[in-house]
């Protein structure tokens, strides 16, 4: 029996896919965690139609996994509840095919529903939506892009035992220097970026600009600016999929830590966001070029007030928190400015029409779905309060710390600052909240208790 899908699929897509591919044997089908982790299942061809007619089961405990896949079971989404399954509906617009997979393989993301197709709000993607809705409801629809950076690393190790930048795939080339901005350097790499461009076309992905950014072996993809905040998330979720799997075909290691390289700049997301109105104006535009108007100075100051009590979001592992350092191209104070890439909060250069915010604190390895739901947040929260963000940050926004809206110095902090918080229960929903702050407390146990190398090399033979 055909069921409506809550997520908005039509059991035409997939028709019309399996049409117009007949040489793809399976799928992935994909939901994104409180991590930003892909978990679900791979499915044969003949099973892809009865998804999109009716659903798929899943535990609802899918939702309630750490880092490593084990069960928190203060989420209240294990025992709690029985592990009882809950129903998987496909996203309309993500299904679609893989490239160089042998054989062919599709991929479609999904979202996980109650029974009676009542939104599970444990979901990411559920949390983007209910913020996205929020603004609808005010009249407003926000338009943004993410920036990817990463590092292809070597498969092995170096013989000190750290990772090491990946050697050319074109002709076996070292790199060991910072090659920023450096286009020759990026030939070397040519055959592999050329597949995740191929990859991203397939997939309905705009990946546009390749950049060799601040660290040895570490690159940066741009994303085509999108009008739906929800398609530029999945845009880059995508392309962490992409480049991964594309990686891994070359035989070097795609990275998407904050910080792995201790000596040099680690990995950020900045997440650019506009916001317009029901005729399609981008109300961040000011009347005069330069002269701010109350709708992105009252947006700055909301993020500016809330980026404490959200530091956990965007920085939401213990290897997120090495990224923060004076000069690191990784704010460390909630400020803002123009054209300033030291502040958290930069509003670009560029024409009056496509005037933006830059969002810089999250890193790579952060959620953007999460991500995404509380900037929304933080600009509604803005609006709401008419916050005005304060004098302008000019030159070296390291030695600008704001001491009236200090942000966490550590994980630890964070994560007491988001359990406490009703800014970032409000922003991504009671049950996300709950189950986010859980998860990321368990971590924080699990890294607590481990003895790093470092302890033996301080203290073994020591004190």
């Amino acid at each position: 029996m055909i069921q409506t899908s809550p997520s908005g699929s039509t059991p035409a897509e997939a028709e019309a896919f399996l049409a117009a591919h007949p040489e793809i044997e399976a799928f992935d089908i994909v939901l994104h965690d409180a991590n930003g982790i892909g978990r679900g299942k791979i499915i044969r061809r003949h099973e892809l139609l009865p998804f999109y007619t009716g659903g798929r089961h899943l535990p609802i405990s899918i939702l309630g996994l750490d880092i490593c896949g084990e069960d928190v079971h203060e989420t209240g989404l294990i025992w709690d509840q029985g592990d009882g399954d809950l129903r998987a509906w496909p996203i309309p617009g993500t299904l679609g095919p893989l490239h160089g997979t042998v054989p062919p393989r599709g991929e479609v993301f999904m979202s996980l529903y109650h029974l009676d197709g009542a939104r599970m709000t444990s979901d990411p993607r559920h949390a983007l939506q209910r913020q996205a809705d929020a603004l609808a409801a005010e009249g407003l629809h926000a338009s943004a892009a993410f920036e990817l950076e990463f590092f292809l690393l070597a498969n092995d190790r170096g013989p000190d035992g750290r990772v090491q930048p990946a050697r050319d795939v074109l002709d076996g080339r070292p790199s060991t220097k910072t090659e920023v901005y450096s286009v020759d350097h990026l030939h070397g790499m040519v055959p592999l970026f050329a597949d995740v461009y191929a990859a991203a076309e397939k997939a309905g992905v705009k990946a546009e600009t390749l950049i060799s950014e601040y660290a040895p072996g570490q690159y940066e993809l741009t994303l085509h600016y999108r009008d739906d905040v929800m398609q530029a998330a999945d845009d880059l979720m995508r392309l962490k999929r992409i480049v991964r799997l594309q990686a891994r075909l070359h035989g070097v290691t795609a990275c998407f830590m904050a910080k792995p390289v201790e000596q040099y700049a680690g990995s950020g997301m900045h997440f650019h966001v506009s916001l317009r109105d029901g005729a399609g104006q981008n109300i961040f535009a000011e009347a005069e070029e330069g002269r701010w108007n109350d709708p992105i100075r009252h947006a700055l100051g909301g993020l500016r007030e809330t980026m404490g009590e959200s530091m956990l979001v965007f920085a939401p592992h213990a290897n997120s928190w090495r990224r923060f350092a004076n000069q690191s191209y990784a704010p460390v104070s909630p400020s803002w400015g123009v054209n300033n890439r030291s502040v958290a909060l930069r509003i670009p250069a560029g024409s009056r029409a496509a005037r933006r915010i830059e969002h810089r604190p999250a890193g790579v390895d952060a959620n953007p779905y999460l991500v995404a739901a509380t900037v929304l947040a933080g600009v509604r929260h803005g609006f709401r309060h008419r916050i005005d963000p304060g004098p302008e940050t000019t030159g070296n926004g390291y030695a600008a710390e704001d001491e009236a809206l200090p942000i966490p110095v550590d994980w630890r902090s964070a994560i007491a600052a988001a359990k406490a918080s009703a800014f970032l229960t409000d922003a991504l929903g009671p049950d996300m909240h709950r189950t986010f702050t859980a998860i990321k407390s368990a971590e924080y146990a699990r890294v607590a208790r481990t003895i790093a190398d470092v302890d033996y090399d301080l203290y073994l033979h020591t004190v």
